[in-house]
């Protein structure tokens, strides 16, 4: 019998794999709360499957999403990421990408990590939803709204409501697997 799990992945192997595997599964690693935020601020206006089909690439072309290396990156550097057709060649996301890893570092120096700073928006444990379908998740919340502004308070960009609501998702600080999902429970 196939597993029961949420609609949205479909038959996708990539999308189920990420479904299965990673999907809401609480992040505490600051390199891979920083590796979603990056390519969260890049899928804006965008399917996740088509940064995931890129993600390898993102990977390659941000030096395995090392922030403290993507916050230093030269004009040369921001030049040649804008030539590298494996990943989304958007100019205000590349730029974004080396202010957003600049903002990641502040916040680490003033809470001692970007986990302590994130994790405390919702009291350090995952808010469990309860949703039956799909039509139930919201594309946003009045709490990922607060997060938001608060990152762009902070010099973040492409973060707006939406993104960090998919960053919350993807790093677990809420359980949106369906009720009826084999993840719920196991998440």
């Amino acid at each position: 019998m196939e597993k029961q799990r949420c609609a949205w992945p479909g038959k996708d192997p990539l999308y189920l794999t990420y479904h299965d595997e990673e999907w809401g599964v609480p992040v505490y690693d600051e390199t891979k709360l920083f590796e979603f935020l990056l390519l969260e601020t890049f899928q804006a206006g965008l399917s996740w499957i088509t940064i995931l089909r890129k993600r390898e690439n993102f990977r390659k072309a941000f030096d395995d999403f090392d922030y403290k290396k993507i916050a230093n990156y030269s004009e040369e550097k921001i030049a040649s990421l804008l030539q590298d057709a494996g990943i989304i060649r958007n100019k205000l996301k590349v730029r974004s990408a080396v202010t957003n890893a600049q903002a990641f570092i502040e916040i680490q120096k003033e809470f001692g990590s970007f986990k302590k700073y994130i994790w405390a928006f919702v009291d350090g444990k995952p808010i469990q939803n309860t949703f039956k379908s799909m039509s139930e998740m919201p594309a946003n919340t009045p709490l990922s709204d607060t997060i938001s502004k608060d990152l762009k308070k902070r010099g973040f960009k492409f973060v707006g409501s939406t993104v960090v609501y998919a960053h919350m998702q993807a790093t677990g600080m809420v359980n949106d697997h369906l009720e009826s999902c084999f993840r719920y429970n196991e998440v």
